[in-house]
């Protein structure tokens, strides 16, 4: 049985609702953060889609110990809520430890649990006993029929509420691959299933002292992920991703969000048996 996922005031149906997580990788400024929430906004009205605010306020996973982190939880918190209540969009984040839950999950829509912390226990369980949905990031490390475990500790709560993300899996050194068997694999457990374009084409500590990434490719990966059964995108857009202090290198640019979500929807409709 697959379940129907709600969000706020949206409803995930899987094989019917195509669906989109954006935002920048974290919070660099409170302008940035809210011009992209108010494209975003823009974007779910054009094209009649739900669209998830995500950034992060803490990145707590960064290759090196001068990366940027974002400005913490209750400054980073503070400008989620803003854009919440701005563009009425609902929003995500991630979370690192258990004693962020109480206050991340007072604004958060969807608490997301990122793909090396998803064997945490006592992580995973604390996040879903606030009720709100659970995006599970599949490890890089983790076949993705593996992720039954992580998804078993999130039903134990009862909470059902559950979202799957594929985000690549370690290829040797500084590189990711995406194993498209991995998104059916995922959706036989009954929830929906979201494909992250982004950090699927991340090179994980490329740079030495900071991750690269190839968005030159998220387009082709983007297509074949809807294709073969993903309900959902997740990408990291940025005004300007060469000058982004997280995640740059597999980040979006603004003007070419649109036309990839437009070829995004056909395959959809397409493939699920709809009229595009």
């Amino acid at each position: 049985m697959t379940r129907i996922i709600t969000i706020g005031d949206l409803s995930l149906i899987p094989g019917d609702t195509f669906f989109v997580i954006g935002g920048p990788c974290v919070i660099e400024d409170e302008a940035t953060t809210l011009r992209v929430a108010e494209f975003l906004k823009q974007t779910a009205d054009h094209f009649d889609i739900p669209v998830i605010f995500k950034t992060s306020y803490d990145k707590a996973n960064r290759t090196s110990i001068g990366s940027f982190r974002g400005p913490g939880p209750k400054r980073g918190l503070e400008i989620i809520n803003r854009v919440k209540k701005e563009t009425g969009l609902p929003v995500l984040s991630d979370v690192h430890s258990a004693n962020e839950i109480d206050m991340a999950s007072k604004v958060l829509d969807v608490i997301q649990i990122p793909a090396f912390l998803c064997r945490q226990t006592d992580l995973v369980v604390r996040a879903a006993e606030t009720g709100l949905t659970v995006n599970l990031k599949k490890g890089q490390f983790m076949s993705p029929w593996d992720m039954k475990n992580s998804l078993d500790k999130v039903l134990s709560t009862g909470n059902r509420n559950v979202l799957i993300t594929e985000r690549g899996s370690c290829f040797g050194y500084n590189n990711l691959i995406v194993d498209m068997r991995s998104i059916p694999v995922m959706k036989d457990f009954g929830f929906p299933v979201v494909f992250d374009a982004t950090h699927s084409v991340q090179l994980p500590g490329g740079k030495g002292t900071s991750s690269g990434g190839q968005r030159e490719f998220v387009t082709y990966l983007s297509k074949a992920a809807t294709a073969a059964g993903a309900d959902g995108i997740f990408m990291e857009i940025h005004p300007d991703p060469d000058s982004a202090l997280c995640d740059g290198p597999n980040s979006l640019q603004l003007d070419t969000v649109w036309p990839l979500i437009t070829i995004l929807k056909d395959i959809y409709q397409v493939t699920r048996g709809h009229k595009p």
